[in-house]
């Protein structure tokens, strides 16, 4: 098993390595544009101009400095990469080429090849069973500013959020929690994984607000999701495709659509994938701060200064199926374009176009490589390194309008913020009267 591991891990390493060129700019030439130690502000901006997206160029461009440093690695936590091992060899893409069959836990396609013509949807696959989280997550007490760049480096706060959680719990792919490696309540429900946002601490006139989300295996079914209204004291019903709606965070000031809350969120099975090839781009997967900094010369719509380095990432464009007009009305991006990094399997950044084709929204997030979040933990101590999303930021480019969320929070009672894999919360956790019960406090 372990010499069939070193086979996986060595040809990995090698498609990794038959890089392709994107954008028409040789890998050397705008690896070249930065060495570690340069400090990248708007001054310089054009050095990373190749070497982030365009959504991330703008950002620098506006005021998001980045402190370069020599790559890094990045592992896999060890029952991650077990449980790949034993179980991937057995997976494949369903007929029709956009769901999973046979899949269990670890990473369902470790081996990726380029002319593969379904190796954009497998990538995408990779990202759904992560590494950075296999079992359960719970997120306590972050907190978020929305202000504007062009205000000019001072912060002029438009809202300040706090959420009490940010929680999922996966039936399949389970690794380090009993029950493994999958939840006999999936046999009966058929659901790959819950998630819960509840419930919304501030601002007040949001204040008891959240929803629950359910995702599940069978590509035909959408997302159950109800979501608590305080002002007339009831639970709604929501239609999937509000999720990638901002509103379907309360405010149109909170720049966030959960579709994008992890990178890309999105039901796989409704979108097209397209892939774009692979290059080696600026990262930041070794965070300096946790918590992180806010950025002083952004409007605070960033965390900087921070540490970028380079990385091996896969682009993936994704657009939604439109199988009617009422699919096409819904669907509020006309594309996403998607980096994602080949060692974390997350998304460095994401940029979202609007659908006259113009870019539209990017979000970026820092993550943290380490076995604890932040470095005072007592509780949420790990016996190996794995990654934590210690800031993201969303930003629409049309306005210069952006939401920086601290993970942990900024002006939270909660320090340790991320539990992950820890039994942290269970299938309870997301039901519908534990929603309703949080918001009655």
């Amino acid at each position: 098993m372990r010499r069939h591991w070193r086979r996986l891990s060595v040809a990995a390493t090698t498609v990794a390595a038959l890089s392709l060129l994107v954008f028409g700019v040789p890998l050397g030439t705008v690896h070249a544009q930065v060495k570690p130690g340069d400090f990248i502000q708007p001054s310089n901006a054009v050095k990373v101009k190749d070497l982030v997206s365009p959504g991330t160029y703008y950002k620098v461009q506006h005021g998001m400095t980045m402190h370069i440093i020599p790559t890094q690695r990045v592992d896999w936590p060890p029952p991650y990469k077990d449980a790949t091992e034993k179980y991937s060899a057995q997976v494949r893409l369903s007929a029709d080429h956009r769901s999973l069959v046979g899949y269990v836990a670890g990473q369902p396609f470790p081996l990726l090849d380029a002319n593969d013509p379904n190796v954009a949807t497998k990538v995408v696959w990779n990202t759904v069973f992560k590494p950075m989280w296999s079992d359960d997550y719970d997120l306590r007490f972050y907190d978020c500013d929305t202000s504007y760049e062009h205000f000019g480096p001072e912060m002029r706060q438009i809202e300040y959020f706090q959420i009490g959680h940010y929680a999922g719990y996966d039936l399949v792919g389970r690794t380090e929690v009993e029950p493994l490696p999958i939840d006999p309540d999936f046999k009966k429900t058929g659901r790959y994984w819950l998630f819960g946002l509840y419930p919304v601490l501030a601002p007040q006139e949001i204040k008891g607000e959240g929803f629950v989300r359910y995702r599940y295996a069978d590509p035909t079914k959408a997302d159950d999701i109800w979501t608590w209204d305080p002002l007339p004291q009831r639970v709604r019903r929501l239609n999937e495709a509000i999720m990638s709606s901002a509103s379907a965070s309360g405010t149109a000031a909170f720049s966030w659509d959960p579709d994008h809350y992890a990178g890309f969120n999105a039901k796989v099975e409704e979108y097209d994938y397209k892939f774009l090839g692979e290059k080696n781009m600026l990262g930041c997967d070794h965070a300096a701060h946790s918590p992180e900094v806010r950025c002083p010369t952004d409007g605070g719509t960033s965390a900087c200064p921070e540490d970028w380095e380079m990385r091996h990432v896969y682009l993936v464009q994704s657009t939604p199926r439109r199988t009617g007009e009422e699919s096409d009305a819904a669907a509020l991006d006309s594309r996403t374009i998607m980096y994602i990094d080949s060692e974390v399997w997350f998304f460095p950044y994401i940029d979202t176009y609007d659908r006259r084709g113009q870019l539209w929204r990017n979000h970026v997030y820092w993550v943290a490589y380490r076995d604890r979040p932040v470095p005072d933990a007592r509780v949420a101590i790990y016996p190996f390194r794995r990654a934590f999303v210690v800031g993201a930021t969303s930003t629409d480019v049309q306005s210069g309008q952006g939401t920086m969320c601290y993970l942990p929070g900024m002006e939270t009672p909660e320090r340790e913020c991320w539990y992950i894999n820890m039994g942290a919360v269970d299938r309870q956790f997301f039901w519908v009267q534990s929603l309703v019960k949080a918001a009655m406090r």
